[in-house]
C-alpha cells in the first residue's frame, strides 16, 4: 500500500564530464546516511571509515549504520538476501517521509494535519479540504536511495558531486548510500532505490568499496566547495 501511495521516481545520473555543474555554488547540506550490511568491520577499516566520517561532517550530517548480514542465520543464499532485505527496508521506513524541519511523519503529525483541515474545511467546500491536503504535502520531502551495486553506471567524481548537489533541487531530505551484504541487494531495495550506481567496474570487496565510497563522498563535498583536494 505504501509503495503504490508513494511511487518512487527512478532520478536519472548527472552527464558525465570532466566538470560539476555546482562546483564552488551554494548546495543545500543534506544529511548523508551509509548503510551497509556485513560482518563486523576490521579495525583498520573503521579507522579509515571513521577518518572520511568525521571529514564530512564539516560539510554535512553523516551517519554510518550497519546491519549484520545473515541475521536469521539462514543457510540458503537466497533466503540470506531476504532476510537482509527486510532489515534494510525496516531501517528505511521509519525515516523516509520527514516533514519540511526534518522530522520524522509520525502518526501524531497525519492526526494534527486533519484536525487542522476538519477545522479549515466546510462540509459543503471540498475544494478548501483538496487545497491544505495539496499544500501540506508538497512539505513532504523523501529520502534519495541510492544502491552500490556491481550492475550499476560508471560514475564520475564530478558525476557523484552533482548527485548530491541535484538531491536538494529535487525534495530530498537526505540521501541514503546502501551497500548490500555478500550476495548483494534485495528485491524490496532494487525497485525502491532512486539511483544505482558502480564505483568500479572490478569487483570489490564490502569494505573495500565502504572505504571507497566514504573517501569519494569526501571528495564530492570538496568538488562542491571548489576546494583543491581534487584534481
Amino acid at each position: 500500500m505504501e509503495s503504490a501511495i508513494f511511487a518512487t521516481v527512478k532520478i536519472p545520473l548527472p552527464s558525465s564530464g570532466n566538470r560539476c555543474k555546482c562546483a564552488a555554488q551554494s548546495v543545500r547540506a543534506l544529511p548523508i546516511r551509509i548503510l551497509t550490511v556485513g560482518k563486523k568491520r576490521s579495525a583498520g577499516i573503521q579507522l579509515v571509515v571513521d577518518e572520511y566520517t568525521e571529514k564530512l561532517k564539516h560539510y554535512c550530517p553523516v551517519q554510518d549504520v550497519r546491519i549484520k548480514s545473515n541475521p536469521k542465520n539462514a543457510r540458503d543464499s537466497m533466503v540470506q538476501i531476504e532476510h537482509e532485505d527486510m532489515a534494510v527496508m525496516g531501517l528505511i521506513k521509519s525515516n523516509e517521509w520527514v516533514d519540511l524541519c526534518g522530522e520524522p511523519l509520525s502518526g501524531c503529525t497525519l492526526i494534527a494535519f486533519l484536525l487542522v483541515i476538519y477545522q479549515r474545511s466546510c462540509p459543503k467546500c471540498g475544494i478548501v479540504l483538496m487545497r491544505e491536503f495539496v499544500s501540506y504535502f508538497f512539505l513532504i520531502m523523501w529520502m534519495q536511495i541510492v544502491m552500490l551495486d556491481e550492475r550499476g553506471r560508471d560514475v564520475s567524481s564530478e558525476q557523484m558531486a552533482s548527485l548530491i548537489a541535484d538531491a536538494g533541487n529535487t525534495g530530498a531530505s537526505s540521501i541514503l548510500f546502501c551497500v548490500g551484504g555478500p550476495y548483494g541487494h534485495g528485491r524490496q531495495l532494487r525497485e525502491r532505490a532512486d539511483v544505482s550506481i558502480r564505483l568500479s567496474s572490478l569487483v570489490l570487496n564490502h569494505e573495500i568499496a565502504l572505504v571507497v565510497l566514504a573517501e569519494q563522498l569526501y571528495r564530492a563535498w570538496t568538488i562542491l566547495k571548489g576546494q583543491k583536494y581534487h584534481h
